[in-house]
C-alpha cells in the first residue's frame, strides 16, 4: 500500500488530539486562574507560544516577512482581539465557573461569527443556516441557565453571571480575530499572521500585567501551574495550530471544521475526570443542541 494512503487516518487522528488540547486548555486553564493573576498567567501563556511561533516561522519559512501598514494594523487588531482580549475574557471566566461550562461556550464560536458576517457585512445566510443558528442559541441558553429557562425568564441575574459573561465576551472576541483574518490580511502565510498576532497578543499582555506584578504571590508558581502555562503554550496554541492547517490542508476546511464539535466533548470530559465536576443534564442537552446547530450552519 503507498505510503500516503496512510496520510487521512493520520490527518485524522491529529485532528483528534488538536481537539483533545483544545479540550485539555480549559482544565489547565481552571488550574492557573485559581492561582495567578489572569494577564500574568496569559502572559505566560504567549511568552511560551511566541517562542515556539518564532520558531517554526524561522524553520519552516526562513522568517517572518516585513510588514505592510495594512498588515501592520491587521495583525495588530487580531493581537488586540484574539490574544490579549480573549485571554483576559478566558482566564476571568475560568476563575469563576467550571471548566466543563466554559468548554461549551467555545462551540459557539463559529455561529456568533457567521451571525456578525450577516450583520456587518451582509453575507447571506439561507434558511438552512439559521435555523442551525436558532438551534445553537437554544442549546446556549439551556446551558447558560442551567435548564431553567423560565427561571431565567423572570431574573436573569439568577442564571447569566459575570464568569458567563466573560466568556460571552471570549466567544465575541474571537469571533472579531475570525474576522479580521478573513478580511483584513492579504499575502500573509498562516504561521506569519499568528506570530505576528502572538507578539502584538504578548506585547499587551506584558503592559498590562504590570499593574498585577505586586499582587502576586509567587509561592503560587508551583510545577504543576508552570506545566499548565506551558501546556497552554505548546499544545494548546502552537501544536495545535499546526495540525489544524496540516488538517486544512490535507482534507479541507469544511471537513476540518467538523472536529471543533469534540473540543467541548473533550473539555467536559476532562473537566469530570480530572477536576471531579459534575455533569449536568442540561450540559448534555445544551450541548447536543450547540453541536447540532453549528453543524447545520457549518454543512
Amino acid at each position: 500500500m503507498p505510503t500516503n494512503a496512510h496520510a487521512p487516518l493520520r490527518t485524522y487522528l491529529k485532528l483528534i488530539c488538536v481537539a483533545l488540547f483544545w479540550g485539555g486548555t480549559f482544565i489547565a486553564g481552571k488550574m492557573v486562574a485559581q492561582q495567578i493573576p489572569h494577564l500574568i498567567a496569559a502572559t505566560g501563556r504567549f511568552l511560551v507560544a511566541s517562542g515556539l511561533l518564532l520558531l517554526l516561522a524561522w524553520r519552516v519559512e526562513g522568517g517572518l516577512p516585513k510588514l505592510t501598514r495594512p498588515q501592520l494594523h491587521a495583525t495588530f487588531a487580531l493581537g488586540a482581539t484574539g490574544i490579549f482580549l480573549y485571554n483576559i475574557c478566558f482566564f476571568s471566566a475560568l476563575a469563576r465557573m467550571p471548566a466543563g461550562r466554559t468548554a461549551l461556550f467555545v462551540a459557539l464560536n463559529p455561529i456568533v461569527t457567521a451571525l456578525a458576517l450577516a450583520l456587518l457585512f451582509g453575507e447571506r445566510l439561507g434558511a438552512r443556516k439559521w435555523l442551525g443558528i436558532a438551534i445553537a442559541f437554544v442549546g446556549a441558553a439551556i446551558v447558560i441557565t442551567r435548564g431553567d429557562l423560565a427561571g431565567a425568564a423572570h431574573d436573569l441575574s439568577q442564571s447569566v453571571g459575570v464568569g458567563e459573561f466573560f466568556m460571552l465576551c471570549a466567544v465575541c472576541a474571537w469571533a472579531a480575530y475570525t474576522i479580521i483574518g478573513r478580511h483584513a490580511l492579504k499575502g500573509l502565510s498562516p504561521i506569519a499572521a499568528t506570530t505576528y498576532a502572538s507578539l502584538w497578543g504578548l506585547l499587551l499582555l506584558t503592559c498590562g500585567s504590570l499593574f498585577e506584578i505586586r499582587d502576586v504571590d509567587w509561592s503560587h508558581f508551583t510545577w504543576p501551574v508552570l506545566a499548565a502555562i506551558v501546556y497552554l503554550g505548546a499544545f494548546g496554541t502552537v501544536i495545535g495550530f499546526v495540525w489544524y492547517y496540516e488538517g486544512v490542508k490535507s482534507i479541507g476546511p469544511a471537513r476540518t471544521a467538523v472536529f471543533n464539535n469534540l473540543v467541548p466533548v473533550f473539555g467536559i470530559s476532562l473537566s469530570s475526570l480530572l477536576l471531579g465536576e459534575p455533569v449536568l443534564v442540561s450540559m448534555v442537552v445544551g450541548g447536543l443542541l450547540v453541536i447540532a446547530g453549528v453543524s447545520l450552519t457549518n454543512k
